[in-house]
C-alpha cells in the first residue's frame, strides 16, 4: 500500500463508487445472494469512528459494474443497488460527480472498487495472460477518466482510495492442484495490481493492495487447516476463510473479508 492520503475531514459525506464489492453483495448460495450492509463501505463508516471520523455514506455502487459500464451505462437496477443506495438515471460516474459537486466542501472520503468484472472472464480463457494484457489498458484508461472527473469535482485535497481484490482463484487449490491458481498470483502481482495502482496514482489517489493483505503472496509450503478441506497452503486457506470462493465458487468476500478491506481503507486515512 502506498502512503496515506491527505488528512481526511472528520465529518462529511463518504462517497462509494464501484461494483458489487462497493455495493456490499453477499451470496446466500451458489449463484444467489443479495445486497447487504456488511460490505466494506459500511464497515469503513463504523471503523472510522474510532479515529474520530463521522461519515454519512452515499453508496453509488452497482453490482456487475465494469470500468466501461460505470462510465457509459445509465442507472442501476434495483437488485444491484446497495441497501439505501441512491437511484440515478445517468451513468454511475456522472451521478457520483454530480453529488460531489452539489456538496462541495462536505466530501470527506471517496472510495473506488472497479475493474474486477472487466477481467474475471480471463480465468476461463485459454491464454489468461494474453487476455489480461488485452483488457487491462482499457481498464486503466477508464479508471483514469473516472478519477479525472471525480478529482475535478472533489478538489485536490479530498481523499480518494482505490482498492484491488483478493486473489479468489487461489481457492481452486482447495480441492487439488490448479494451474489457474498458480497463474493467478502472477496475474495479480505482475499485471492487474500494477495497472490499477498506476491508474489511481495519476490522480493522487491511494491504492490499497487487498491481494497482498489477504495473503496471496505468502508461502505455499506453510499449511493451515480449514474445514472441510483439511490442510491447505496458507494463502489458499485465507481465501477460503475470507471469501466464498472455496464454498460456492463465488468471488465475493465474507463479512470478515469485507471488514479487512475496510481496515485497510481506514488505515490509509492516517
Amino acid at each position: 500500500m502506498s502512503s496515506s492520503v491527505p488528512a481526511a475531514p472528520t465529518t462529511g459525506y463518504y462517497v462509494s463508487i464501484g461494483d458489487s464489492y462497493a455495493a456490499g453483495y453477499q451470496p446466500t448460495g451458489p449463484m444467489v445472494g443479495h445486497m447487504t450492509t456488511k460490505g466494506f463501505a459500511n464497515d469503513v463508516v463504523t471503523l472510522s469512528k474510532a479515529k474520530g471520523h463521522t461519515y454519512t455514506l452515499v453508496n453509488f455502487g452497482c453490482g456487475g459494474a465494469t470500468s466501461e459500464s460505470l462510465l457509459k451505462s445509465n442507472g442501476c437496477i434495483a437488485d444491484m443497488r446497495p441497501v439505501n443506495g441512491p437511484t440515478y438515471d445517468v451513468s454511475q460516474a456522472q451521478a457520483a460527480e454530480d453529488f460531489i459537486k452539489a456538496h462541495a466542501g462536505h466530501i470527506a472520503l471517496i472510495t473506488v472498487s472497479i475493474g474486477g468484472n472487466d477481467v474475471t472472464s480471463c480465468g476461463a480463457a485459454k491464454d489468461a495472460v494474453t487476455c489480461l494484457t488485452s483488457k487491462l489498458p482499457t481498464v486503466a484508461a477508464n479508471i483514469r477518466t473516472l478519477l479525472a472527473g471525480v478529482r475535478a469535482a472533489a478538489g485536490a485535497q479530498t481523499p480518494i482510495v482505490g482498492i484491488t481484490y483478493p486473489d479468489v482463484f487461489l481457492g481452486e487449490r482447495a480441492t487439488g492442484p490448479s494451474a489457474l491458481a498458480d497463474l493467478s498470483v502472477m496475474g495479480f502481482q505482475d499485471f492487474i495490481n500494477p495497472t490499477l495502482k498506476g491508474a489511481y496514482a495519476a490522480q493522487k489517489a491511494v491504492f490499497v493492495d487487498v491481494t497482498a493483505a489477504t495473503g496471496a503472496y505468502g508461502s505455499m509450503t506453510d499449511m493451515t487447516t480449514v474445514k472441510p478441506y483439511g490442510a491447505l497452503p496458507t494463502p489458499v486457506a485465507k481465501i477460503c476463510q475470507l471469501t466464498y470462493y472455496c464454498q460456492w465458487k463465488d468471488i465475493h468476500p465474507r463479512p470478515a473479508g469485507y471488514e479487512l478491506i475496510a481496515q485497510l481503507v481506514v488505515a490509509a486515512l492516517g
